[in-house]
């Protein structure tokens, strides 16, 4: 994803650790992350905050699940979240972002507010470079204050339709992932529950994906991705609300004058 991280890899190139082409497939592997872990945590939170306060709207029918699984088991859990996020319409949020390049070591930490609206809408604005992420549903932009340039690529040409499924209200965590609950205590995560998912679907944006959940209300509280190169994209989200009104020009970007403007 070539957002500020971006400053990470000009910094490894510049001490030419790394060839600049496989950087530029780096960044774009970034963004991929973070727009599947927005997608996903999105719709699961969105549910909770509707659950925990103001009345829901109509909920649409929730997703067909293949089974009926064992109480306790990663599925039972899945579907708890599912019927969290199969309610939701909105959501917004503080995250915290945490990257690191497991073959240097090397991390890079950043924040925001992200803001997502059913069907297929999203924002993330950077607060610490200022650089936006927004898709209406139909385009993904990508702007990079510091470089003045943006990218611009079509929903359906990206390389995870089943991350963006969940933004459709249309995904579900069992057909999309092979799931295996995990020790949470072991990963540092008491009183909740960890499920480590694998996709079902071979996707080069990442290879697995843990979900850290609360064990009473059913709220994502991180999402991890690993990829290939074992790198690690981390997000922790605070301060949920769901189903309050956002504006339609929060999905909506028009980059400041002179920003070179990338079409694939």
């Amino acid at each position: 994803m070539r957002r500020r991280t971006l400053t990470l890899g000009a910094e490894l190139a510049s001490a030419r650790l790394v060839p600049a082409a496989v950087l530029a497939r780096l960044n774009r592997a970034r963004f991929a992350c973070a727009a599947f872990a927005l997608a996903l945590f999105s719709l699961s939170s969105l549910a909770l905050a509707q659950s925990e306060g103001s009345p829901a709207p109509a909920a649409p029918a929730p997703s067909a699940a293949p089974s009926t699984p064992a109480p306790g088991s990663a599925d039972a859990i899945a579907d708890r979240v599912q019927a969290f996020y199969d309610q939701a319409r909105t959501y917004k949020a503080k995250f915290k972002q945490r990257f690191t390049i497991y073959a240097y070591n090397r991390t890079k930490d950043s924040s925001g507010e992200v803001v997502f609206a059913k069907p297929g809408k999203m924002r993330w604005t950077y607060t610490n470079n200022g650089n936006v992420v927004v898709s209406d549903g139909r385009q993904i932009k990508i702007y990079e204050k510091e470089n003045r340039q943006m990218y611009v690529q079509n929903v359906d040409k990206t390389q995870y339709p089943a991350a963006l499924s969940f933004l459709l209200g249309n995904g579900s965590l069992r057909r999309e992932f092979a799931l295996t609950k995990l020790d949470a205590a072991q990963f540092k995560f008491p009183g909740g529950y960890v499920l480590l998912g694998t996709p079902k679907s071979p996707t080069p944006a990442y290879q697995k994906i843990l979900f850290y959940i609360d064990a009473n209300t059913a709220q994502v509280r991180r999402v991890l991705l690993v990829d290939a190169q074992k790198n690690r994209n981390r997000f922790d989200f605070e301060d949920a609300k769901a189903n309050e009104p956002v504006p339609p020009a929060a999905f909506t970007f028009t980059p400041p004058p002179g920003t070179n403007v990338v079409k694939p």
